[in-house]
């Protein structure tokens, strides 16, 4: 599963898999006796995002995707009591110095341009 759509199943718009809608979430999560889903690989500049009526999240953990997106990223806490807290970070300083104190440009390996 893919992308979250509107209504039913779907094919995605970018032909790697299915979309779903709020129908598909309730069915699953009820039949499941789950409060939620919780999916992953797909970027969302928040770091994280709620859809079909809190029914599915989406966690992305790649803070600045590629060295270039400037998305936040997200992590989901679990306590003892399954009680749920999100934590969202930016990406690490980058801490790279070339000559005279001046940031040392870095290359970018060619998959990501």
């Amino acid at each position: 599963m893919w992308g979250v759509g509107r209504y039913g199943w779907g094919i995605s718009p970018r032909g790697a898999g299915y979309t779903f809608g709020q129908d598909i979430t309730e069915t699953f999560n009820h039949e499941n006796g789950l409060q939620f889903i919780v999916r992953a690989h797909q970027l969302i500049m928040e770091g994280y995002q709620w859809q079909h009526s809190n029914g599915v999240l989406t966690l992305f953990s790649a803070p600045n995707y590629c060295y270039r997106c400037g998305n936040q990223a997200a992590i989901m806490q679990l306590d003892e009591h399954l009680n749920r807290n999100i934590v969202q970070f930016d990406p690490a300083p980058r801490h790279q110095h070339g000559v005279e104190g001046k940031p040392k440009p870095k290359a970018l390996p060619d998959y990501f341009l």
